[in-house]
């Protein structure tokens, strides 16, 4: 049996000090440092430089330092900006010409899982296949040839500069020191993470009127019954309060949730006909096309067709879409979860870029949030995730992949059903969605049972 890949569909991710260990982080910063250095002109005289970002996690700075110091043993100089969200790191990367960008988060997971991500120059998750280059290094971190003398790397704090983040999310809005979202009430629930200082200042300085939520990280708390994964409670003091709309990031504030003023949920798919309708409206749709990933309801398929839209589904994970978006010229795509992804205001997906954008459309519309959402219905759609010790058999098991063949004759359209393995946690997810809810039902229960019976799991609930 072949060893699982580190990387997963979102970095390295794991319990911090137990699979993200220090010792795992040093030599991964070892081996990307390796990588960074050679992707570099051998008449290069300036040393390789890297900004490292993270999240609210207790086991944030270890990580940080372990990490850091791998970097700075490889000849790479180190330039730590403390607690930003994730798309301000690849924000800070381009305005510093920097070689390459690391986050340290684990995103929506609890606070004792961490994870590494790695952006490259221009702003943008690694492929795959670099990821693999660099993990190649990683087994064979002590054949590398550590530099002496002074050919070691720095390592220094620039917290200010957040600074070009700032500017530059406010500059997708308006470029000048105009107050766009003047007279709008917004609630920002940050979940005492990444965004929890920088999202308040850029809605305020933009004109907007903001109640802030979950803004006090002490390390634990990350995520905890607030943020993009529980989003409800937002919505009821959006209601409570009258606003007119209500915004919840996750932990690295690279996804967002919108409540409308009733307090109902705008996912991303939503969010995502909501800015590529408005887009085409203006003759700026390139591609006609908007990309997502299988998990997507099938009522943005139909919501986009009625505007004569086309839907590309991809593989789960933001960077299969950004694959396909760079395939198709598209410049809206993203996930249901609330990752959206628009190349042409910003490269990686952030919370707080989409956000502005969705409330730029109400305030050039005029129309309410409830409004523009109303075009996608949502279609009967479940999602099961189940716990397993390992997630490297289910392929191979003759059992589960007859139930699976089974299920794809009941469903209406074989892309409407997902079964996968997590890439950021030990769980196998089983998808299904369709205009029948006793379809959906019928598919989730000829696949659940046999994933569990087979591999001894257990529905997380």
């Amino acid at each position: 049996m072949s060893k699982e890949r580190l990387f997963g569909t979102d970095g390295v991710r794991g319990i911090a000090n137990e699979k993200l260990t220090v010792p795992l982080a040093m030599q991964l910063g070892m081996a990307a440092g390796q990588w960074i250095t050679a992707q570099r002109s051998p008449n290069s005289t300036e040393r390789p430089k890297v900004i490292i970002g993270r999240d609210t996690r207790l086991s944030g700075e270890m990580l940080e330092a372990a990490i850091a110091s791998g970097l700075a043993a490889m000849g790479v100089d180190v330039c730590n900006v403390g607690i930003v969200p994730t798309p301000a790191v690849a924000q800070i990367v381009l305005a510093e010409a920097a070689d390459a960008g690391i986050v340290i988060s684990a995103s929506h997971n609890p606070f004792y899982d961490n994870g590494i991500k790695f952006f490259g120059r221009d702003g943008k998750k690694l492929a795959d296949a670099i990821e693999d280059e660099i993990e190649a290094y990683l087994k064979s971190w002590q054949t590398l040839k550590f530099p002496t003398h002074g050919g070691v790397g720095r390592i220094t704090d620039s917290f200010n500069l957040e600074q070009n983040y700032i500017l530059r999310a406010k500059a997708t809005l308006c470029p000048d020191d105009s107050r766009p979202l003047h007279g709008m009430k917004i609630v920002l629930d940050c979940a005492n993470g990444a965004a929890y200082h920088l999202a308040p200042q850029i809605f305020r300085e933009l004109g907007a009127e903001i109640t802030v939520l979950h803004d006090s990280p002490d390390g634990v708390n990350i995520n905890v019954d607030c943020g993009s994964t529980h989003p409800k409670a937002m919505g009821a003091i959006v209601r409570e309060l009258g606003a007119d709309a209500g915004a919840a990031f996750d932990g690295d504030a690279d996804r967002v949730m919108f409540a409308d003023s009733r307090g109902e949920i705008v996912d991303g798919d939503r969010m995502m006909a909501i800015l590529a309708t408005h887009l085409k409206s203006q003759g700026k749709l390139d591609a006609n096309t908007v990309v997502a990933t299988i998990m997507s309801n099938i009522g943005l398929e139909l919501a986009l067709e009625a505007s004569g839209i086309e839907l590309l589904r991809t593989s789960v994970g933001d960077r299969y879409v950004a694959e396909g978006m760079e395939k198709t010229g598209a410049v809206v795509g993203g996930e249901q979860s609330g990752h959206v992804l628009l190349p042409h205001v910003t490269p990686t997906g952030d919370g707080i870029i989409t956000a502005l954008q969705v409330l730029n459309v109400m305030h050039l519309t005029g129309k309410s949030l409830e409004e523009l959402a109303r075009p996608v219905v949502a279609y009967p759609q479940k999602l099961i995730n189940i716990e397993v010790a390992s997630t490297s058999t289910w392929q191979t098991d003759a059992d589960i992949q007859a139930a699976i063949a089974h299920a794809e004759t009941l469903i209406e359209r074989p892309i409407w059903l997902s079964v996968r393995a997590s890439g950021t946690e030990p769980l196998i997810r089983v998808m299904a969605q369709g205009t029948k809810p006793e379809i959906v039902d019928a598919i989730i229960e000829t696949i659940v049972p046999v994933v569990i019976h087979k591999l001894d799991g257990k529905i997380k609930t």
